[in-house]
């Protein structure tokens, strides 16, 4: 259908005090507090509202962080962190 939003997101599934796991597409993503800082001091309820705006990226809009696919399955490749 013309205009339907196709890209599944994100259904944060689980939190630690580690972090917390979210599933894009059938897959499960672990987001660690020590790699995402922002996310630790964050309320549930901004965690939870993510939204995929490509097929290789997500975005918490009122917490102004983007995270690409590719670094949760491959963090090694992404030394960067966010600070």
């Amino acid at each position: 259908m013309h205009g339907t939003d196709i890209l599944q997101a994100n259904t944060v599934s689980n939190i630690s005090y580690l972090g917390f796991w979210i599933i894009v597409n059938n897959k499960e993503y672990f987001v660690p507090f020590k790699d995402y800082p922002v996310f630790k001091k964050s309320s549930l309820d901004h965690i939870f509202k993510v939204k995929m705006i490509s097929p290789q990226q997500l975005r918490w809009k009122d917490l102004d962080v983007d995270i690409e696919i590719d670094a949760l399955e491959r963090p090694t490749l992404f030394p960067l962190q966010y600070k």
